[in-house]
């Protein structure tokens, strides 16, 4: 899949264009502070670095193995909701996440720009603080004792997020960072289908609706070919996901109008 410059006109300026000379000493400026960065945090911690243009295989240096990934792997769900939306929101910094082996991360992700306000590429810095939170449970039962932490202590963490993705923010969802631009995309439309709550043999159309909808705020329409996998996915045509989303912009303009 590889993005499609026609739905999304927020977008195409930075994905559909060459870099210019400023965008391309940017990126190579960046490129050269992934390694330098990792080593001054953490063993335990991650850098990452996309090229916007190359979405959605955007990973274009990486230094750590907090997830796993490798240059060439894909952008993760939350970094694409992120260039969705990144005229109005250029940052996403100090946000949570769970592996799925229940491994807790913090991270941060920042768009950068070149000097004529294009986004180039997205520094992601990822550590895991499972351990942090461990010897935090310690401290505190050693320091109150093991009838006071019994009593004080709060509900022991989760370990996947407990609000479907369609009602909460990013904090609170948290990022999942798949291997493949097919797990990407399977679990883009299988949680939106999710949270619908209704099997797609039994959805009438404002839950087809809805499915889009979720998709579309979540980036997903950037790439190309995402309306053939959606509409095989709800059992519609192509032209039924083009009438939704034509449908779902009109109600959009009505509403800011």
């Amino acid at each position: 899949m590889k993005v499609d410059r026609a739905r999304s006109d927020d977008y195409e300026s930075s994905a559909s264009h060459e870099l210019s000379a400023d965008g391309e000493r940017v990126l190579e400026l960046f490129a050269g502070l992934v390694e330098p960065l990792w080593r001054s945090l953490s063993t335990d911690s991650e850098v990452v670095l996309h090229e916007i243009r190359l979405l959605p295989n955007s990973v274009v240096a990486i230094a750590g193995t907090v997830t796993g990934r490798q240059v060439g792997d894909p952008a993760t769900d939350l970094l694409l909701e992120q260039l969705r939306n990144v005229d109005r929101v250029q940052n996403n910094i100090d946000y949570q996440s769970v592996l799925p082996d229940g491994r807790r991360l913090r991270s941060s992700t920042m768009i950068v720009r070149d000097s004529g306000g294009i986004p180039v590429a997205a520094l992601c810095i990822n550590t895991d603080i499972s351990d942090w939170l461990t010897a935090q449970e310690q401290v505190d039962a050693m320091v109150l004792g093991r009838a006071s932490y019994a009593r004080s202590r709060p509900p022991a963490r989760l370990e996947s997020p407990a609000v479907p993705a369609g009602e909460r923010g990013k904090s609170e969802r948290g990022e999942s960072f798949p291997r493949s631009v097919d797990e990407l995309v399977s679990e883009l439309i299988g949680s939106a289908i999710e949270n619908t709550g209704v099997p797609v043999e039994l959805m009438k159309k404002q839950h087809k609706l809805a499915v889009v909808e979720q998709l579309e705020a979540r980036g997903l329409f950037l790439l190309k070919d995402a309306v053939e996998v959606i509409a095989v996915a709800l059992g519609v045509t192509r032209f039924t996901i083009y009438n939704y989303l034509n449908e779902l912009a009109a109600a959009g303009k009505s509403e800011k109008s």
